[in-house]
């Protein structure tokens, strides 16, 4: 698929400051609005998504004897989403941490974070090959499927903040990586299947 090819460290930097410039735009009375995630606000979505120095920090000291084990995003999501994984058991205590992270955090302190702290983070990490391994809790990961899972994630709640606040639609080429990864997340059997019409079968949601 053509997210495979796309190993600009780029995208992702430019996502972050596509947060950060909406996030600028917001009137304050606009970060406590409601989005479609229940209990979540706009600002507890920024404080969600928005890139933590202190993970950055620590990724350069997880750097592991290769080769990796998991080497493409939909991989680690297909790893956190199955029966009992991080992505059902976590679910309760993510959506805590983004409450509560919200309360912490000033809405110009996670602009900053957008704006500064993550493309800074991703052109450091950008020296490295991006088959480069890192110790993670789904296995042993390559630095090319974390892009991929955070391109996913960034995208993923962006459309969860413009269904809240409106603005215009996320970059394309962040569309079509988030639409691979998560085609790729399901066999591909059952989604050729789904797609063209033969079988009934639920596939969707492939992530929580």
């Amino acid at each position: 698929m053509g997210h495979r090819i796309d190993q600009r460290p780029e995208l992702l930097t430019e996502l972050w400051r596509t947060w950060a410039e909406r996030g600028v735009a917001l009137v304050p009375s606009e970060w406590d609005v409601a989005t479609r995630l229940p209990g979540w606000s706009v600002q507890a979505l920024y404080a969600h998504v928005a890139p933590d120095p202190a993970m950055f920090a620590g990724l350069r000291a997880a750097v592991a004897e290769g080769p990796a084990t998991v080497r493409s995003g939909a991989e680690i999501l297909r790893i956190f989403n199955r029966p009992g994984g991080v992505a059902h058991a976590a679910a309760g205590a993510v959506a805590a941490q983004a409450r509560t992270a919200a309360d912490e955090l000033t809405p110009q302190e996670l602009i900053l974070r957008f704006a500064e702290s993550g493309p800074a983070a991703v052109a450091e990490l950008s020296e490295l090959p991006p088959d480069t391994p890192f110790a993670h809790p789904a296995g042993t990961v390559t630095l090319h499927a974390l892009r991929e899972v955070a391109v996913m994630e960034a995208t993923v709640h962006l459309l969860d903040l413009i269904a809240a606040v409106g603005g215009p639609p996320p970059p394309t080429a962040a569309l079509r990586v988030t639409r691979d990864v998560l085609a790729d997340v399901l066999d591909p059997t059952a989604f050729i299947e789904a797609a063209a019409g033969r079988t009934q079968d639920a596939v969707l949601p492939v992530i929580r």
